[in-house]
């Protein structure tokens, strides 16, 4: 369960982290490339904060995430310039790739298609009484 500091300081950074990551892809003229920060979890003693990327497109997002990855120290350089007023010290960050929306594609798609368990009953597997 987080406590309310650890969501405030998620919160501050992912709007940080947003505006650094953006500012790059514009800075280095990247075009047809989305990258938003989904998620920032914080530990609860604020010395790690996990970073979670969604890419557009999704195809590219590995090799967006090693790029991130690479900059890391680059990136929370910047990111300490910006908090250092509200933080004493800027958490070591980690990136990971939030899948959830492709989850959440995969599902529609399901129940959109031949795969519906809802219409299509034989799909569920049959209970077994005990």
């Amino acid at each position: 369960m987080e406590t309310n500091r650890q969501k405030k300081i998620g919160s501050v950074l992912q709007n940080d982290l947003v505006d650094i990551l953006q500012g790059e892809v514009r800075k280095n003229g990247l075009t047809n490339l989305i990258i938003s920060v989904s998620k920032v979890v914080v530990t609860t003693d604020l010395g790690v904060a996990r970073v979670y990327l969604s890419v557009f497109p999704q195809n590219r997002a590995q090799e967006i995430l090693e790029a991130v990855k690479s900059n890391a120290p680059l990136i929370k350089h910047d990111l300490s310039q910006r908090v250092k007023l509200q933080l004493r010290k800027v958490p070591n960050l980690s990136f990971y790739i939030d899948d959830s929306l492709d989850y959440i594609e995969k599902i529609d798609n399901a129940l959109k298609g031949e795969e519906n368990p809802i219409e299509n009953r034989e799909l569920l597997e049959k209970r077994k009484k005990s």
